[in-house]
């Protein structure tokens, strides 16, 4: 998956009101064995296995169609349209009529049905209704990251054959140049601009009023457009660089079972509201987070960005967030901080022994004793999903130690992007959850440990990459998908990420990086003759460091640089040529280590580097 944020920025979180123990009415209580039974049954709880009924959509629209109907006057969306005023709530009606506005607009006025229309821009309601517009059959959706540089983005562009770009009033500066070098794009859509057509830029509230004016005619063609379940839908590029950079082909199908994959492990109802943090071009996000709530008729509260956390989170009052770890970590961290300034560090330790015991007895007063923590992150939180990356299982363990159900997902944007999920009746911090109900996942030729490659069959796997048959078939086995993941099962289906086969580096903050991408770099320098670049695990350091691996070219390095050059020397030589590609790429991406390699790289037979079994000597070495 694409990069998901950059770095987390310091935030405040209130100060705590903490009561006392000797303060705490559901700790008084004397528990009798008659007690314990009556609270027992009031508490309730689920058999472990038992999902709860789960949906059976076949394509977004259907859900579409029918939640902004039954739902017509609850909130949506739910976002700060100016930092002054407080946040405003959007209607599921309201919503349905903007994107029947803007997709009969795009269709109809602008004649853009079935093109690839590239989305680009911070979370907005323009980003949703746009993405829902071309969901619900107006053309195919290539939501792009925000944050690529000129170069990245007009090749996106250019590789996806956008036919218009529907972009946020921040990006115009950016899309004004990029504009100059893709001639094959016929408009630029400004979000919330209502300006007439003026060579190929239009404002995108102009796209809705022309839709507009031809709904109130009676024109129902995209209202009535029949959605191919299997159709290719959406395209998602796994980065943008070079043309290494893999088209992810998602289909209705894929996404309408990510969500019926969902709903038999959570429960979520209408009076749920998810806390919208990550960035919309990211599938966990654009799927769980926004056609999730969609579905089940809850709402969205959109992030006005990380620094303004702790005051958003205290406005909105989300039940539910999902987030990449170190966004999880930060908070947890924040929250504690706040604990022990308010000296009620030993207090807290002791209510979460006791209210484990009790729970150990079936009896959860959870929610009650530590709602004055609640009351800093607005009162209603009940769930946090860490996605994209391994956490510290003791931030999930806390978090359920005060009543928050602390679930994992895990899956890829092959995978739209969920394949596997920790139920929340069974969570097992340290999971990366089971096989989703529409899903089959296997450990492929598990070694002596259980560990192998981690295998999805099933609905929520990809048409493909795009224009990429090759690339295709090197991960898809009689409909198998290998997410190049290492991992084991447990006896009740529960799956353990520990390591990678593949080449993807997953960064601690939710970044992807794709080494082909630098590699095809690295292969243009004449002094190099082969590299591999990989994630180096440091002790004492979280991230992973962005390493190449580099076996010289010694006769194109004598020539260009004179013979005789010592092992420092020519490390040097390589050294400044590696500055020379990091200046093309995005900061997260630069290489930030060099090894100087002397013997070969182990091959497949097709000549290509056996970066696991690359990765597995360094193990052994260090054993």
């Amino acid at each position: 998956m694409a990069r998901i944020l950059k770095r987390i920025p310091n935030f405040r979180l209130p100060k705590y009101q903490m009561r006392d123990i000797d303060d705490i009415e559901e700790l008084k209580i004397e528990y009798t064995p008659a007690e314990l039974k009556k609270l027992s049954e009031k508490s309730g709880g689920r058999k472990k296995g038992e999902c709860y009924p789960g949906t059976e959509y076949k394509t977004v629209k259907e859900f579409f169609d029918r939640s902004t109907k039954t739902y017509a006057e609850r909130p949506f969306i739910v976002e700060k349209f100016n930092r002054k005023d407080g946040f405003e709530e959007i209607t599921f009606g309201r919503f349905r009529e903007d994107v029947l506005k803007l997709g009969t607009g795009l269709t109809r006025a602008f004649k853009l049905k079935g093109e690839k229309i590239l989305i680009i821009g911070e979370t907005t309601y323009q980003w949703y209704v746009s993405y829902m517009a071309l969901l619900c059959g107006a053309g195919i959706a290539v939501p792009t990251d925000k944050e690529l540089p000129d170069n990245e983005l007009e090749n996106i562009i250019k590789r996806s054959d956008a036919a218009a770009v529907i972009y946020s009033p921040r990006k115009k500066d950016q899309i004004k140049k990029v504009a100059n070098h893709c001639p094959g794009v016929k408009y630029f859509m400004e979000m919330y601009a209502d300006d007439k057509i003026s060579g190929r830029f239009v404002g995108l509230e102009h796209v809705m009023e022309e839709g507009k004016f031809l709904l109130d005619m009676g024109c129902n063609d995209f209202t009535d457009i029949e959605i191919d379940p299997d159709a290719f839908a959406v395209l998602i590029f796994t980065s943008g660089t070079t043309s290494a950079a893999k088209g992810v082909m998602i289909s209705n199908t894929n996404l309408a079972y990510n969500i019926n994959s969902v709903t038999p492990y959570v429960q979520l109802t209408p009076d749920d509201r998810l806390f919208s943090v990550l960035p919309l071009h990211h599938t966990y996000e654009s799927t769980i987070g926004f056609l999730l709530p969609l579905a089940i008729g809850a709402s969205i509260a959109v992030c006005q960005g990380l620094k303004h956390i702790g005051n958003d989170l205290k406005e909105t009052s989300p039940t539910a967030i999902i987030a990449v770890p170190l966004l999880i970590e930060s908070l947890y961290k924040k929250i504690i901080q706040g604990i022990e300034k308010s000296g009620k560090a030993a207090a807290v330790k002791s209510m979460i022994t006791l209210t484990n015991g009790l729970k150990n007895l079936g009896i959860d007063v959870k929610r009650k004793v530590f709602k004055d923590i609640y009351a800093n992150l607005g009162g209603r939180l009940r769930i946090v999903v860490s996605a994209a990356a391994p956490i510290d299982g003791k931030v999930g363990r806390w978090l359920e130690d005060i009543g928050i159900t602390f679930l994992q997902g895990y899956g890829l944007t092959e995978t739209a992007p969920i394949a596997a999920l920790t139920p929340d009746w069974d969570t097992r911090v340290g999971s990366a959850g089971k096989s989703v109900v529409w899903d089959q996942i296997k450990i492929n030729e598990p070694n002596e440990k259980g560990e192998g490659e981690i295998w999805i069959k099933g609905k929520t796997v990809m048409l493909g990459y795009y224009e990429d048959e090759e690339a295709t078939a090197a991960v898809m086995n009689d409909g198998w998908f290998n997410s190049g993941d290492i991992g084991y099962m447990d006896e009740d289906g529960f799956i353990y990420i520990t390591g990678r086969s593949k080449n993807v580096i997953v960064t601690q903050n939710g970044k992807n990086i794709y080494p082909e991408e630098i590699e095809t770099l690295l292969s243009k320098v004449e002094e190099i003759a082969e590299s591999m670049v990989y994630g180096k695990e440091v002790a004492g350091e979280k991230e992973l460091i962005i390493t190449a691996r580099v076996i010289p070219d010694y006769e194109k390095i004598a020539e260009l640089h004179g013979e005789g050059l010592d092992e420092e020397a020519v490390y040097k030589v390589i050294w400044e040529q590696i500055k020379k590609v990091n200046r093309k790429l995005s900061n997260y991406k630069t290489i930030k280590k060099l090894e100087i390699k002397t013997d070969q790289f182990e091959k497949t037979s097709t000549m290509k580097i056996k970066r696991y079994a690359e990765l597995a000597k360094d193990a052994e070495k260090t054993e």
